[in-house]
């Protein structure tokens, strides 16, 4: 492999083993058949890439009757009926190399010694090197009655390069052909070949009609522009085509890295649906906690505060209660609605599971209210000024009484008089003002105490419950983006 390829390789493979991690944490929030087949496929991609990109691996596929052995022959110059054991079959798969020895990666595809056979010899001389490096698969019928034929071919479809569909002339429509394997692979159209076999069988220019038909076929399938080759066996119709878009396929860098990386999109296709779009943004809690903190009756003890700094509230200051279950399951069950409102099913229900519930959400923010105490109404300050305000009044008054005692003149009696009753109504103003003020406040820092506590209560038992749930989502959406 060259070190772009080997690069490629690698990053591919992190991502590979990224998702896998991801599904790993996501246990039991994506579907367990889905999360299994999407670990085994990324797990032999993983393998197949460690086993280095330096082969290109070829299958042909097809059906009972369509004539895939003969092909096998017919493409690598070999009759391997004429080799006793190592002749082709349906029935398990067998493979022929060129180039050097390949046992790592056919172990890995569990193709078995007996079923193995090197096609480059001296006697080839320069005839078979635009082939060199590629393996050719033939697998299994993949509509065998045979259910472990049928996974072999499933295991070893990720697994190949380029696939060449045999079909027939009589049952290229076989709606379990399409419906299987075409159509769930319309994403390797570029990694695909289709052969219509025993071309010979067909009458004159019937051959042009049946590969116009197939094409329709592979168009409704999402399969449009695949190629499609007229091959014989017999006469040896398009086996010169077949071998050059072999020879093309190997010549092209990091073939294994791409079909590799095909691999890995469809899976992360497939898993796409078992995740949203975006995670919700657990940081502002405020709405709760003052819907909460309401619920308790925080806003009626602020507005008492207020009151009795304004002279209203008849001296009464209200105390907080315990708030209504069913406006805490309201304010729990709306946030829950809107954390998951992006999620898909099992992750919603993750959320839920994972706040606190009601009842004891309740619990929580009834105790940190009332550990907040509610505060006394007037202040020293305000009490001075009312004293002041008070004994200029009462000097004032005494001031006078002593001018009329003592029978001074009462029109200079009056000016200091006035002067005190002046400054009493300055006091007792002083007094008024400084009272309210400090009421305002008092009744503020009392509403963001009660407030910071309850939105602490939020946190700990629906927020920081959900973030767990929240970082798998994210780690699996972003693991399955490219």
């Amino acid at each position: 492999m060259t070190t772009t390829a080997a690069t490629d390789a690698t990053a591919l493979a992190e991502r590979a083993d990224g998702l896998v991690v991801a599904l790993d944490h996501a246990d039991g929030l994506v579907d367990a058949e889905v999360a299994d087949r999407a670990r085994r496929d990324l797990d032999a991609v993983a393998a197949r890439l460690e086993r280095g990109g330096d082969r290109t691996v070829v299958a042909l596929v097809g059906g009972t009757g369509s004539g895939k052995s003969s092909l096998f022959n017919a493409i690598s110059g070999l009759q391997f009926a004429d080799v006793g054991a190592l002749r082709p079959t349906t029935e398990v798969a067998a493979a022929c190399v060129w180039g050097e020895d390949a046992t790592a990666l056919l172990d890995f595809l569990e193709v078995g010694p007996e079923r193995r056979i090197q096609r480059e010899s001296l006697l080839d001389g320069d005839a078979e090197r635009p082939l060199h490096g590629m393996v050719l698969l033939d697998l299994p019928d993949h509509d065998s009655i045979a259910v472990h034929h049928a996974r072999l071919v499933d295991r070893l479809l990720p697994l190949v390069d380029l696939l060449v569909w045999v079909v027939d002339p009589q049952k290229y429509a076989d709606e379990a052909l399409h419906e299987r394997y075409l159509r769930a692979l319309a994403g390797r159209r570029d990694a695909m070949l289709v052969l219509v076999n025993q071309a010979d069988t067909l009458p004159r220019g019937a051959v042009e009609r049946v590969m116009a038909d197939v094409g329709a076929l592979l168009a409704e399938d999402g399969l449009d522009g695949v190629r499609i080759v007229a091959t014989s066996a017999v006469d040896g119709t398009g086996i010169a085509e077949v071998r050059r878009i072999l020879a093309e396929t190997v010549a092209r860098p990091s073939v294994t890295v791409q079909t590799a990386q095909a691999e890995v999109s469809a899976v992360a296709r497939r898993l796409a649906p078992a995740v949203g779009h975006a995670e919700a943004a657990l940081d502002d809690t405020s709405a709760e906690a003052d819907a909460l903190a309401r619920a308790a009756g925080v806003e009626s003890v602020v507005a008492s505060l207020r009151g009795a700094g304004r002279g209203t509230g008849g001296g009464a200051v209200a105390r907080p209660e315990p708030p209504a279950e069913s406006t805490v399951a309201a304010v729990r069950d709306g946030w829950v609605a809107a954390v998951a409102h992006e999620l898909p099913p099992r992750w919603a229900g993750a959320v839920e599971e994972a706040v606190t519930p009601a009842e004891e959400i309740r619990r929580v923010v009834g105790e940190e209210v009332q550990a907040v105490p509610v505060p006394l109404t007037g202040s020293r300050r305000a009490a001075s000024l009312a004293l002041g305000g008070a004994l200029a009044g009462v000097l004032a008054a005494v001031y006078v009484v002593v001018a009329l005692v003592l029978d001074l003149p009462l029109a200079g009696a009056l000016v200091p008089a006035l002067a005190l009753v002046l400054v009493a109504g300055v006091l007792l103003g002083l007094f008024t003002s400084t009272r309210r003020r400090h009421a305002e406040a008092a009744a503020e820092r009392y509403r963001e105490r009660v407030l910071g506590r309850v939105e602490t209560a939020v946190r700990t038992l629906m927020v920081e419950p959900v973030r767990p749930v929240l970082h798998k989502h994210r780690e699996l959406r972003e693991a399955l983006q490219d």
